[in-house]
């Protein structure tokens, strides 16, 4: 079997392991969440985003320590960004009649608005830091984005407690799959299905990093689709499910929240890479994953306010449009690259 051959099944496996063990992984969190009493609609926007966004966070670890590639825990994050609005198109093919988009609170609207905050001083970060003044190894960047996160969760916190009544609520009959499940068995299980998205968050970048190398396509390419796209599988199979069962507002959230999470452990990957500024060091086409990111949440966040009474298409006209912006910007990196 030659060298190619086993990448392909080594990156292979690795996605499958994030999956399995990411989906099982959101399923106990929701269980510890109902159990303890935690507000779902929060845990759908905060706490289930980390969770799914666990992968990002050990592959961003492992790209910088294990493997030293910047270019891939940069571009893992900011593909991520783009291909979790992706998600939100494929999920509007689940809802009948109606846009995904028209069905749904507008208070994401204002998740979707921190998110683009957060983007925008990324990709400011990756153009223009060198203009920033630096603090030892730390550069300022990832002390702005937390600073953003810290004031967006609050206000999203405010938000939704003061909404609280106009959120959806999760279906009565969802409380049939915690039966004969404790919250010791669901902590355990838990922190089962965390150890094996860790390990395959930590293999994925050293395949991802030697597909680029063998078969010549750049690194930021690899990242912005393969890895950015393994990274996501947890989003994309808690979220259809989530829809199918009508907690549509919770996939929604858990989407956005991800977006939101994902620029947090942007922050903490800079924090962690020491020989030099993060965002410098990757690829600059990374700003047009940001850019483009932009331009689909600015898509999500007018079809929440317009609500469109009825599909055109199989597909409402948002989601088509984001689908085309996510196929240009995969297309224009693959150019560029």
């Amino acid at each position: 079997m030659n060298s190619l051959a086993i990448l392909i099944i080594g990156f292979a496996l690795c996605a499958a392991l994030i999956t399995y063990s990411g989906t099982r992984l959101s399923k106990y969190g929701d269980i510890i969440a109902e159990l303890t009493g935690m507000g779902k609609a929060w845990m759908g926007l905060i706490l289930m985003a980390a969770v799914t966004s666990l992968p990002e966070l050990f592959t961003g670890i492992s790209a910088i320590i294990i493997i030293d590639s910047p270019d891939i825990a940069v571009g893992g994050i900011m593909g991520s960004l783009s291909f979790n609005l992706l998600i939100l198109a494929v999920l509007d093919y689940f809802v009948p009649g109606k846009p995904l988009s028209s069905v749904v609170t507008k208070s994401h609207v204002l998740a979707g608005f921190f998110g683009m905050i957060l983007i925008i001083t990324s990709i400011i970060g990756i153009l223009y830091g060198d203009l920033m003044p630096d603090f030892g190894w730390f550069s300022t960047f990832p002390f702005i984005l937390i600073t953003i996160y810290l004031i967006t969760i609050r206000v999203i916190y405010e938000n939704d407690h003061r909404f609280s009544t106009g959120i959806t609520n999760d279906k009565i009959e969802s409380k049939r799959e915690y039966k004969g499940v404790n919250l010791k068995v669901a902590i355990r299980r838990y922190i089962l299905n965390a150890t094996l998205v860790v390990i395959g968050a930590l293999l994925l970048p050293y395949f991802a990093d030697n597909l680029a190398t063998i078969t010549e396509m750049s690194q930021s390419f690899v990242a912005t689709l393969l890895v950015a796209a393994t990274t996501s599988l947890p989003e994309l199979v808690i979220s259809i499910a989530a829809v199918r069962l009508g907690n549509i507002d919770m996939a929604v959230g858990n989407l956005l929240g991800s977006n939101i999470f994902n620029m947090l452990i942007l922050a903490f990957d800079d924090l962690l890479y020491t020989k030099g500024k993060l965002l410098l060091e990757g690829d600059p086409n990374h700003a047009l994953s940001g850019l483009v990111t932009l331009l689909m949440t600015a898509v999500v966040g007018v079809s929440i306010l317009i609500e469109s009474p009825k599909k055109r298409f199989v597909l409402g006209i948002d989601a088509i449009i984001i689908i085309a912006l996510y196929a240009a910007l995969i297309y224009s990196l693959y150019q560029l690259g």
